[in-house]
Order: C-alpha cells, then sequence, then structure tokens
C-alpha cells in the first residue's frame, strides 16, 4: 500500500495518504484516480439530480395537459437512470476504497466529521436503494396507477421529492469537501 496514512490535520482528521513514488508504467497513483473517480461520479449524479430538480421537472410541468407531463419526464428521466446508477455504483465503490485506503473509519465518530461521514452514507443508501430496487420494482407501478388518477398532481409529488433530495445532497457535499478540508472546526 505504499506505508501508512499520515495522521494529523484538523480534529485529528486523517490527511492524504503519504506521497508515493509514481506507477512507471502509468504516471499515477490509485489514490489520485479514486479520488477523481468519486469526484466525477458526485458530480455527474448530483449534477444530474439538479438539472432534473430544476430544469426538467419544471419544463414538463409547465405543459398544459397533465399526461403530457407525465410522458415527457418518464422519457426523459429514463435516459438519465442509466447513467446515475453507473455514477451512483462509482461513487460508492470510490468512496469506500478511500475509506479504506485513508483508514478513516475514526472519522465516522470523530464530532468533528460524524455528520458529512455519515451524510454521504446515507444519501448514497437512500439513491441507491431508489434507483436499483424502489425505482425498477415499486415506484414505476405505484407512479403509474397515481398517474391514471391525477397526472399533475403526480408530478408535484414528484417535484417536491427531488427538491428534498437534492437539498439534503447539496448540504452533505458542502459539509463533505468543507469537513475534508478542514472545515468545520468551531472554537
Amino acid at each position: 500500500r505504499g506505508g501508512a496514512p499520515q495522521r494529523g490535520g484538523v480534529c485529528g482528521a486523517q490527511t492524504d495518504p503519504e506521497p508515493r513514488e509514481e506507477n512507471p508504467v502509468t504516471g499515477f497513483n490509485e489514490f489520485a484516480i479514486a479520488r477523481a473517480i468519486h469526484v466525477l461520479a458526485v458530480l455527474i449524479w448530483i449534477g444530474g439530480v439538479a438539472f432534473v430538480t430544476m430544469v426538467m421537472i419544471p419544463a414538463c410541468r409547465a405543459m398544459a395537459e397533465g399526461q403530457a407531463q407525465l410522458e415527457l419526464f418518464e422519457r426523459l428521466e429514463h435516459r438519465f437512470a442509466a447513467i446515475a446508477r453507473w455514477s451512483v455504483l462509482l461513487a460508492g465503490a470510490s468512496g469506500l476504497w478511500l475509506t479504506w485506503r485513508l483508514d478513516a473509519w475514526g472519522r465516522f465518530a470523530d464530532p468533528a466529521a460524524w455528520w458529512w461521514m455519515h451524510g454521504m452514507v446515507a444519501v448514497w443508501t437512500i439513491f441507491a436503494v431508489m434507483l436499483f430496487i424502489l425505482e425498477p420494482f415499486v415506484l414505476q407501478k405505484l407512479f403509474a396507477k397515481l398517474a391514471r388518477r391525477d397526472p399533475v398532481g403526480t408530478m408535484a409529488r414528484i417535484q417536491r421529492v427531488h427538491v428534498v433530495l437534492l437539498t439534503v445532497s447539496l448540504v452533505v457535499v458542502a459539509g463533505a469537501v468543507a469537513g475534508s478540508h478542514g472545515g468545520w472546526r468551531f472554537g
């Protein structure tokens, strides 16, 4: 593994692993690659949620006919679902690897880091369950049933859920970025 991670930093938080020799074949180290994969996966995933929430759903809801709103939303959202699934998988796998590589398990108990570490796991778990279990096996049937009775109300419900998910996600992303760079130290 190229040496133990350094201890120290803010509130005893661990910092990046010790500098290591680059792989002579590729010129990269695996920590930098994993961090880049993690950041890009989260960027695509949460950026996509932001686009769906702030642009796509309002554009669909602006259509006059309720059933047309739902049909357009489902057509467009279906295209993003595969991208979201891959992004969530990559974010989870790279986040787990980074936690292991940094031996950062203690951050889950650190009073200065606990909320954003748990927040990342919670947001990831919510989206993984939604994308891989609820959406394909439960939500599609439920929304189809609700949409037959009240398409406009169903779109409003979808929008509210997306606003809550985006808000929580952005708070956790802000906390994770600030926390992993020494922020959130009060006193």
